[in-house]
């Protein structure tokens, strides 16, 4: 590993290098911060899909995209002037600091649920942050990770079941009115049944500590390989899946699960 120093440097070579693009580069020199906005996005996706394959090299390369575009934004806040990249690591800094009372302050806290509560609690009392417990929740998030978040924050409120095994009881629920507008052939009824069935569901995730959209995207991965090994074996056959049966597909997607 890299002592200070020598991380310090790369960070210095980092900044160096983006001023150089900045003023020299077209295309780094048309760039506004809506511009980056969508490449950010897809970055920090990448990133995502790198943490739950667990590849460390890959890893290790997504951070340097999400950490360009963090330093590109800090670099277009210094042109205009209304923030740099020490502002951006100083706020960053203070909240820090601020939200961890039990560190840099008097606040007691030992267990990772009572530090939880009290960053919740100092957030609601921050300057200008959160006035509500499910304020600064991003409207922007994807709906499944949104839920999860809500979900938490009303947690952290003492919003919650005593015992979790109490969800399942609300899963089924939820799974009887889904089913009642299935029968009733009301479309705009089963689109939010559905609804509720999934933050049901998503709340039994949280309640047994598993991340739903991992476990969905790890769902994902795993029907991809077995349907790509389906349409593989077809082909080997000299078949099309147009061609195939469903038992004929089902039979090639037993033995997908047995690899």
């Amino acid at each position: 590993m890299h002592t200070r120093e020598e991380q310090l440097a790369a960070f210095d070579r980092l900044l160096t290098i983006m001023g150089e693009l900045r003023e020299k580069c077209p295309w780094d020199r048309k760039q506004t911060f809506e511009s980056l906005r969508q490449n950010t996005i897809e970055e920090t996706y990448e990133l995502a899909a790198a943490l739950l394959k667990d590849d460390r090299q890959e890893i290790a390369k997504e951070l340097g995209d999400v950490l360009l575009h963090v330093v590109f934004y800090a670099q277009i806040g210094s042109e205009t002037g209304d923030f740099d990249i020490a502002d951006v690591c100083n706020r960053l800094c203070d909240k820090l600091i601020f939200r961890h009372p039990h560190i840099y302050g008097n606040v007691h806290a030992d267990t990772e649920d009572a530090v939880e509560h009290t960053w919740e609690q100092v957030k609601l009392k921050e300057k200008g942050g959160n006035k509500t417990v499910l304020a600064g929740i991003p409207d922007s998030l994807p709906s499944l990770v949104k839920a999860y978040r809500i979900q938490d924050k009303a947690r952290n409120a003492g919003f919650d079941w005593d015992v979790r095994e109490q969800v399942w009881d609300k899963v089924k629920e939820e799974i009887a009115e889904f089913e009642a507008e299935i029968a009733n052939m009301d479309a705009d009824k089963q689109e939010a049944e559905f609804g509720d069935l999934m933050f049901a569901l998503i709340n039994a995730a949280r309640l047994y500590k598993i991340r739903p959209d991992n476990a969905l995207e790890r769902t994902n991965q795993k029907f991809i390989k077995r349907f790509n090994y389906i349409e593989k074996k077809a082909s080997e056959m000299g078949r099309s899946l147009q061609d195939m049966t469903l038992d004929e597909m089902e039979e090639l997607w037993q033995q997908a699960k047995s690899l």
